[in-house]
């Protein structure tokens, strides 16, 4: 057994001061304040005061900011558990072609005996739309939706593929998506890479989609006339409380501007907002106007290529640009990842509940990190 005490534990909607959690072999056995749990015989952990909250829930990042997961899985995996995330889905990408993601699932499955947290693949492909993405010049699917295509990618992702992003515009996505929800029930279809109107996102609904890919980032607006502004992707992803909004929040705010990430956390609410890194490796150098934005990946030709962040930064980050609190932002890196992806078992401290933990303090900075029940650091 183990303990951590002198700890603010963080709940769902409340901290509990000077807390104590218990954790026995992968899963919480007591928690609560000091007074109520008795600690005798029990290796601790004092925290010093600092926050203990629920492991970090990675749902979209290609890297670790230097290694691609299909490349190097293992050390992309422990690089981001040292950061607090316990659980991660590694992404695929669109550029690649049928046979080579086939590949980089199998060297990732491969990985996941030793790299524990990775729980599954994160499918940003394979049918977006063209315009949208950075590498979009290398885009092998962007002919017709053919099952015979698209089915060998199915078969090999079997259940481990909890998200797929989809274009919901291109002809013949439906029958994509029946297809893959055919073979994991569970899968959550995210609308990506996309100009669709608002009826096209809202038919697929449901049939499974939930999420928001990189929200307000690849994505196009209708104008519908030259004297008003239309809507689109974004628009239908305010007004569908069942669509969770991904956000990248970098140090300067810009994949999204800080005054619209205050926006989005309004209009949908802290329940559906989920903060993502989609950490990326590019070495290209930081164009001129875009002073401080030292964590974003530049590609040659000067496109934004991703991040070069891990959860918890965005986190911080988030934090400053949106004035959440900790109880808050362990709610859009844990507790609702967990809710998007039926994760019944992480996502928050309770009994039972697995012991994935992170400690961090009020900005936070994370300064231990538990993986079922063990102290990684």
């Amino acid at each position: 057994m183990k303990a951590i005490v002198n700890t603010t534990l963080v709940l769902k909607d409340h901290y509990i001061p000077d807390g104590v959690i218990v954790t026995d072999g992968d899963r919480i056995v007591k928690m609560g304040p000091r007074a109520a749990v008795d600690v005798s015989g029990i290796d601790t952990l004092d925290a010093g005061g600092l926050y203990t909250g629920p492991g970090l829930i990675e749902i979209h990042t290609h890297a670790d900011g230097d290694h691609f997961f299909f490349e190097e899985p293992e050390k992309a995996a422990a690089t981001l558990l040292y950061h607090g995330v316990t659980s991660t889905l590694a992404a695929l990408y669109f550029n690649q072609t049928r046979d080579a993601l086939i590949e980089q699932m199998k060297l990732i499955k491969g990985a996941m005996k030793n790299a524990s947290n990775i729980i599954g693949f994160y499918m940003e492909a394979p049918y977006m739309n063209p315009k949208f993405g950075c590498d979009r010049e290398n885009n092998p699917w962007n002919g017709p939706i053919d099952p015979e295509d698209y089915m060998p990618l199915i078969e090999e992702a079997g259940d481990l593929a909890k998200v797929w992003c989809v274009a919901p515009e291109r002809e013949g996505i439906e029958k994509f998506v029946i297809d893959a929800k055919k073979k994991n029930p569970l899968a959550v279809f995210s609308v990506a890479h996309s100009e669709a109107q608002p009826y096209q996102i809202e038919k697929l609904i449901p049939l499974g989609l939930r999420l928001a890919t990189h929200h307000t980032n690849a994505t196009g607006t209708i104008h519908k006339y030259p004297e008003c502004r239309g809507v689109c992707v974004d628009e239908a992803v305010w007004a569908n409380r069942e669509i969770y909004a991904e956000i990248i929040s970098d140090k300067v705010g810009i994949h999204v501007d800080p005054y619209l990430q205050r926006l989005v956390r309004k209009i949908k609410g802290d329940d559906r907002v989920i903060l993502i890194s989609d950490s990326f490796v590019e070495h290209g150098p930081i164009p001129p106007g875009y002073d401080g934005a030292d964590d974003i990946n530049f590609d040659f030709s000067g496109e934004i290529a991703g991040t070069r962040i891990i959860l918890d930064m965005a986190a911080q980050s988030f934090m400053k640009h949106t004035g959440a609190s900790v109880c808050q932002a362990f709610g859009f890196t844990s507790g609702n990842p967990a809710a998007l992806l039926s994760l019944g078992d992480r996502g928050e401290l309770a009994v039972g509940k697995k012991a994935d933990l992170a400690v961090v303090d009020h900005l936070f900075n994370v300064r231990h990190v538990f993986k079922d029940g063990k102290q990684i650091k």
